[in-house]
């Protein structure tokens, strides 16, 4: 049943307040497609009602954080709804003594390291934009960073969620359960899903120490053939970087950039121990504050494709090869930065559309056979238009499919924006 703008807002008013509550603007659009109405729930219980409204509505909804990720994905289908976690911004629990903390999905990661500080502790991650993204929001796109090395991803680091069900119900992983959903390891399951399948509320991590003293260490070399055979001899070393890099571009020398954390004496020894598994590659010492971040691949980006890329460690070097033997005759610039275990962003920038559609073609032919993916995650709008963004492995998609059907049959949450159009 759908319902008109007027009557929508007013029920959505009587739900949240009407101070919550506003007509979209272009501001507001996703990847183009424009909103209606943009609602701003307090607690989870108004997200489970306005899911719930949406529902029974018909109405799409899009849930937004801090909306530094929002044109991850391909186009919605259509955009209803836009459901802001901005009123959810505050750390319910920090038990600093049991290591953990809980905190509402539209905290900023930034805000919470900064209460984790306090008593010395931290969320052991270092996503995008960490300023404005929102902890709903790292874990919808499930948004690691380098320290994935040390400390692993998302869903190593999640012990719980609570979510609003597209039905209007509330679903709690482990602790008090409003609505048991046994069978499924919802923290798991909603890290990297995109919103598609519930709107995430509030979330518990493990947290770690704030490290004592931190040291960084760029090798370089010529070629990335010199320096990939020493990242793979420090993988399988008894080494334990906190962060691992290697960082290569078009006409530029490859650099592989370490970062160790403990007490001083333990950094020597660990500094000590690369030297010898690197011989005869130029070391120099990096300033931690110095570590380069991925956020100034999206500078510029008007003509560039940005993508997320995976493959094995062991292939890393071949995938430098790949993106240089496909980028030359296409006259296009490029840049990798790979991070801990082969999964890292590329970018590739053209003068025109055409080349970029023509290299992400091939060079997801070639990362395929590589046993790796290429997901495109900032596109010029004329060339997002021309292209799945996921490049799917479509022998995942009958699953994924099966899933979306449990929790959300109606479609309601960014519909069309996942893989293969869930």
């Amino acid at each position: 049943m759908m319902v008109d703008a007027e009557t929508l807002q007013a029920d959505l008013r009587a739900l949240v307040g009407a101070e919550h509550v506003r007509p979209a603007t272009a501001a507001d659009a996703i990847d183009g497609v424009p909103a209606q109405v943009v609602v701003e729930p307090g607690d989870a219980a108004e997200v489970a009602a306005v899911l719930r409204l949406a529902r029974d509505a018909g109405l799409s909804v899009a849930p937004r954080g801090g909306g530094s990720k929002l044109g991850w994905g391909n186009p919605p289908r259509r955009v209803d709804l836009i459901l802001s976690t901005r009123r959810l911004d505050r750390v319910v629990e920090h038990a600093w003594a049991d290591m953990t903390a809980t905190v509402q999905a539209g905290c900023t990661v930034a805000q919470l390291q900064r209460v984790l500080a306090e008593h010395g502790q931290r969320l052991a991650l270092d996503p995008l934009w960490p300023a404005t993204a929102t902890i709903g929001g790292i874990l919808a796109t499930n948004d690691s960073g380098a320290l994935r090395a040390r400390f692993g991803t998302l869903r190593d680091l999640v012990l719980g969620v609570t979510i609003a069900l597209p039905d209007g119900t509330l679903a709690r992983s482990g602790g008090k359960v409003v609505k048991n959903v046994a069978g499924y390891d919802l923290p798991k399951l909603m890290t990297g899903a995109l919103g598609t399948l519930g709107v995430i509320t509030e979330a518990t991590f493990r947290l770690y120490p704030l490290p004592s003293h931190v040291s960084c260490v760029r090798l370089s070399a010529s070629e990335v053939s010199a320096l990939h055979p020493v990242l793979l001899r420090v993988l399988d070393s008894t080494l334990a970087p906190s962060g691992v890099q290697l960082h290569a571009r078009q006409g530029a020398a490859p650099a592989l950039d370490l970062r160790f954390e403990g007490i001083a004496a333990a950094l020597d020894a660990q500094l000590e121990q690369l030297a010898r598994l690197a011989p005869g590659i130029a070391s120099q010492p990096l300033a931690p504050e110095a570590w380069p971040t991925a956020e100034p691949l999206w500078d510029d980006a008007d003509l560039a494709l940005i993508c997320k890329a995976s493959v094995l460690p062991a292939q890393l070097d071949a995938l430098v090869q790949t993106i240089r033997r496909v980028s030359a005759p296409l006259r296009l610039s490029w840049e990798l930065l790979a991070q801990a275990a082969g999964v890292g962003w590329l970018r590739l920038a053209a003068t025109n559309e055409q080349a970029l559609l023509a290299a992400l073609s091939i060079l997801r032919a070639e990362v395929g056979r590589l046993h790796g993916s290429l997901a495109a995650l900032h596109a010029p709008s004329a060339v997002k238009a021309r292209l799945d963004v996921w490049g799917a492995d479509e022998s995942a998609l009958p699953l994924m499919r099966r899933v979306k059907e449990q929790f959300d049959p109606q479609r309601v949450l960014n519909p069309g924006r996942f893989v293969g159009g869930i």
